[in-house]
C-alpha cells in the first residue's frame, strides 16, 4: 500500500518541482545503427541520468522528496528530502558533454568516421533523451613498425614479442594501444628500467592509406628529463642495498628476518616494480603492520644503484573485546558472554595470539521428568597463526609470492543439558594461502581432530529416545555416542574480481567459485583393520574403545551476478553438497549432515525445516534430528535494487531440497533416487530488506513457499492455494545469502 502511495504521489506532484521551462530528465537510451558496437560499455560516458528505478521499474525513491514541502525550516521536509531523490532537471549543457563524451569513445574504438547525434523527446514536462550512434566504417590496422634506438629496450621488447596486444589485421582502438603502453611500462620497470614510464611510449598512425586502413608505428623514445634535457639510453638500475626503519621499540618491534622475508626486493638484483608491489601486499598481510612505505633512493657513489629503504608503522600489540548476546530459543530465554584476547605480534614475529573464552545460560521450561530445568554451556579456544607457511620444503619464490598462514587451534566444550552433558573438544593444524590479488584463495586442514563424547545421559531422555523399543531412532542414537572424528579437507575459492574490504558492492558483473572436499577416517581405518583392534557391539572398529568416524564429503558453489545499472541487478547462484558414510560408518555424524531451509537456502521454509525428499516432521515440525542428509542442492535467483539512503531491496526465488543416501527407516521418503528427486525440489519466493553499510549488510527476507515436497493435493501447491500463517518464513542475517 505504501508503495503504491508513494508511486501515485511522484506521478502528481513532481511538476510542481520543475521549474519553467525546463523539463524532468525521464529516459535515457543510446542506440547505434551497428551492432558491434556495445552500447553498455558506453553507459559510463553518460553524465546525467534519470531518477532511479526500484527493480527497474518504479521511480519509487523520488516519492519521499515529493512528498515534502518546501519550507526547509521543518524537520519533517528536511528528512524527506534527505531519504528521497530530487527530480532531476534535465541539462542540456551535460548531455552536449555526453554527446561529444561517447561519439569520441566511439571514433577511438576505430570508428574515425563516426557521428552522435542528440535526439530530444519531449512531453508534457518529461523529456528522454537519445544518444544516436552512427559508427560508421571500421578503420583497421595494414601495416605494423617498431621504432625504438635504445638497444637494450628493443632486445627486451623483441624477447617478449608475443605477449604484444598489436597486429596487423586488429581494429585501429586506442584502448589498445594504451593498453599496449601500459604493457611496455610494465615490462621494462619489472626489468630495471626505474626511471621508465609510459609517456616515453608513443604512436604514430597514417590514416590517409584508403579503403579505412592504417600504418601504425610504435616508438619508444630515448631517455630524457628536465634535470637531463639531453636525449640518451634508458638506464637500468640495480637493488643495492635493502634497510628497514621501523616506528615500534622493544616487544612491539617486528624482527627483522620476518620483513626481511615478506620482502621480494633483494640487493644484488635489477628492480623491479612488480615486486615492489609484491612487498606492499605481503606487509599488508601481517597483522602486526599497520601501514608500510617503500623508497627507492639513488646511491650517490653509482648512477645505476638504488638503496631500498621499508618503513614500517606497526598496529596496536594488545586488543581486548567483550560481547553480550541475548537468546530466545522457542520462548526459553537466556543470555551469553563472550570475552577475548588478540595479541598481534606474540614472539615478535606477527604471530596472532587468540584466546577466546565463552559462557552461556538458558531457562529451559517445559521439560518433564527432568531434574535440572537449565543449560549452562561454557568454552574456551586458543588459536595461533604464522604468517608464512611452516611446512618443510616450501620454496623461497612461493613464500614471498603469497599470503600465507599457518594456524594452530585447541578447542574445549562442555554443554549441560536437563537431558545430557556433552563435551566436545577439537585440535587442528591448518594452512591458508592466497595469490593473483587475494582472487585464488586455498585451504587445506591438515590435521583436524574431534573427539565428541557424553559423560552422563539422564534416564528418562534414555529410557524414551535411545532405548524405547517402539521409538528407537538410529540417527539419534549415532549422535549421543561418544565418537571420535580424524578428517583431512582442502577447500579452494575464486572471485572474478580482487577482494577489498568492502562486501556492500554486490551489483557488479562478477562470478565466484568455491569448492571443499574432506575425507575422515581412512588412515585410522587401514591400522585398525590392519592390527584387527576391537569392534563394538554395531561391528564398528574402535580407537580407546570409541567409535571414529569414516566418511568422504565434497561441496561446491556457483554464484553469478549481472549488472544492468548502477543500482540494479540480478544475482544467481548454484549450490551442490554430498556426503557418502562407509567402512566404519553408515551415518553420518550430525556436525556434517545437510540441513534445508533458512535465510541462505531455500527461504520459504526455517532453519532445519525442508526435507530430506518428502520427509516431513511428526504434524509438520520441524524435527532436527531427522531433517538433515547426505545431499544437497540449492538453486536461488535473486534480483537487488537500491531503494534510498542506504536501503536496498530484492526479490528472490529459491529451489532446492537435501536427501539421504541410503533408505532410513526414521526418515520415509528421504532417499535419493535419479528419476525422481526432480520432484521433490522445494520452491520458494519472496522480497528482501537490506541495511547496507558498504562494510557490512544487515538482511531481513520473508519467504513464501510454492512449491512443498512433504504434502500432496492442494499442499504441495502452496503458490495456488497459500496461506499466510502455514507457508511464511522470516529470516534476519548479517551478509548476503550468496
Amino acid at each position: 500500500m505504501l508503495l503504491v502511495i508513494m508511486t501515485v504521489s511522484a506521478s502528481c506532484s513532481v511538476s510542481r518541482f520543475i521549474p519553467e521551462d525546463e523539463y524532468l530528465l525521464n529516459n535515457v537510451k543510446i542506440h547505434s545503427s551497428d551492432k558491434s558496437v556495445s552500447t553498455t560499455q558506453l553507459q559510463g560516458y553518460v553524465q546525467q541520468h534519470p531518477n532511479s528505478r526500484w527493480f527497474s521499474l518504479l521511480k519509487v525513491p523520488m516519492g519521499p522528496y515529493l512528498m515534502s514541502g518546501r519550507d526547509s525550516t521543518k524537520r519533517i521536509n528536511r528528512f524527506l528530502q534527505r531519504v528521497g531523490q530530487a527530480p532531476v532537471i534535465y541539462s542540456q549543457d551535460k548531455a552536449l558533454k555526453t554527446r561529444n563524451n561517447i561519439e569520441a569513445a566511439v571514433r577511438n574504438m576505430g570508428y574515425l568516421q563516426a557521428n552522435v547525434d542528440l535526439l530530444e523527446r519531449k512531453r508534457g514536462f518529461k523529456l528522454n533523451a537519445l544518444y544516436d550512434i552512427k559508427p560508421g566504417p571500421l578503420y583497421r590496422v595494414d601495416t605494423l613498425e617498431q621504432m625504438v634506438n635504445d638497444s637494450g629496450v628493443r632486445t627486451i621488447l623483441d624477447s617478449a614479442a608475443e605477449a604484444s596486444r598489436l597486429h596487423v589485421g586488429m581494429p585501429f582502438d586506442m584502448n589498445e594501444l594504451d593498453a599496449e603502453r601500459s604493457r611496455i611500462n610494465r615490462l621494462l620497470r619489472s626489468r630495471g628500467y626505474y626511471q621508465f614510464n609510459k609517456e616515453f611510449v608513443r604512436f604514430k598512425a597514417d590514416t590517409t592509406l584508403g579503403n579505412h586502413r592504417v600504418a601504425l608505428s610504435l616508438l619508444v623514445d630515448d631517455y630524457h628529463s628536465a634535470s637531463q634535457p639531453q636525449r640518451g639510453p634508458h638506464r637500468q638500475f640495480w637493488v643495492d642495498s635493502l634497510r628497514f626503519v621501523s616506528d615500534s621499540t622493544g616487544k612491539n618491534m617486528l624482527r627483522e628476518n620476518v620483513l626481511r622475508v615478506k620482502t621480494a626486493i633483494r640487493p644484488g638484483e635489477l628492480y623491479n616494480e612488480q615486486l615492489v608491489q609484491e612487498t606492499y601486499g605481503n606487509l599488508s598481510a601481517l597483522g602486526a603492520v599497520m601501514n608500510s612505505s617503500i623508497n627507492m633512493v639513488p646511491d650517490t657513489t653509482d648512477s645505476a644503484s638504488l638503496n631500498a629503504v621499508v618503513f614500517v608503522t606497526t598496529n596496536k600489540r594488545h586488543a581486548f573485546n567483550a560481547e553480550l548476546e541475548g537468546t530466545n530459543s522457542a520462548g526459553d530465554l537466556g543470555a551469553a558472554v563472550v570475552l577475548s584476547y588478540q595479541n598481534r605480534n606474540l614472539f615478535r614475529g606477527s604471530e596472532l595470539l587468540n584466546v577466546k573464552l565463552r559462557g552461556a545460560f538458558e531457562a529451559i521450561k517445559g521439560l518433564e521428568g527432568y531434574e535440572n530445568q537449565n543449560y549452562i554451556e561454557y568454552g574456551a579456544e586458543v588459536s595461533l597463526a604464522f604468517p608464512d607457511f611452516k611446512f618443510p620444503g616450501v620454496g623461497r619464490d612461493f613464500r614471498r609470492s603469497s599470503h600465507a598462514i599457518s594456524e594452530i587451534s585447541l578447542m574445549y566444550d562442555s554443554q549441560n543439558r536437563p537431558e545430557f552433558h556433552r563435551r566436545v573438544v577439537t585440535g587442528a593444524w591448518r594452512y591458508r594461502w592466497s595469490q593473483h590479488n587475494r582472487q585464488r584463495q586455498h585451504r587445506i586442514d591438515l590435521i583436524d581432530l574431534n573427539y565428541v563424547f557424553m559423560p552422563w545421559i539422564s534416564k528418562t531422555f534414555r529410557e524414551d529416545y535411545l532405548e524405547n523399543a517402539t521409538s528407537r531412532n538410529a540417527i539419534l542414537r549415532y549422535n549421543y555416542e561418544d565418537l571420535f572424528i580424524m578428517k583431512w579437507g582442502y577447500t579452494f575459492s575464486y572471485s572474478s574480481q580482487p577482494l577489498s574490504g568492502a562486501t556492500g558492492n554486490y551489483g557488479t558483473n562478477a562470478y565466484s567459485i568455491r569448492f571443499n572436499v574432506e575425507t575422515a577416517g581412512n588412515l585410522l581405518y587401514g591400522l585398525t583393520t590392519l592390527f584387527h583392534t576391537n569392534k563394538n557391539s554395531d561391528r564398528q572398529y574402535t580407537l580407546f574403545n570409541i567409535a571414529y568416524a569414516q566418511y568422504a564429503k565434497g561441496d561446491f558453489d556457483f554464484s553469478k551476478s549481472f549488472r544492468f545499472s548502477p543500482t540494479n541487478s540480478l544475482s544467481l547462484h548454484f549450490g551442490l553438497g554430498v556426503a557418502v558414510p562407509y567402512g566404519n560408518s553408515r551415518i553420518l555424524p550430525y556436525e556434517k549432515r545437510y540441513f534445508s531451509g533458512g535465510a541462505n537456502s531455500v527461504r520459504g521454509w526455517s532453519v532445519r525445516g525442508l526435507g530430506p525428499g518428502t520427509f516431513r516432521g511428526a504434524d509438520g515440525r520441524i524435527d532436527f534430528i531427522n531433517q538433515t542428509g547426505d545431499i544437497k542442492l540449492d538453486m536461488n535467483l535473486e534480483y537487488r535494487s537500491h531503494l534510498f539512503w542506504k536501503i536496498d531491496g530484492a526479490a528472490f526465488v529459491d529451489a532446492g531440497n537435501i536427501w539421504t543416501i541410503r533408505d532410513y527407516p526414521e526418515q520415509p521418503g528421504g532417499q535419493f533416487r535419479i528419476r525422481t528427486f526432480w520432484r521433490q525440489l522445494a520452491a520458494s519466493y519472496g522480497l528482501g530488506i537490506r541495511l547496507n553499510f558498504n562494510y557490512f549488510i544487515l538482511r531481513l527476507d520473508g519467504g513464501m513457499k510454492a512449491v512443498n515436497p512433504a504434502y500432496t493435493g492442494k499442499k504441495h501447491f502452496p503458490i495456488v492455494h497459500p496461506r499466510f500463517k502455514r507457508d511464511f518464513a522470516l529470516h534476519f542475517a548479517v551478509g548476503l545469502p550468496f
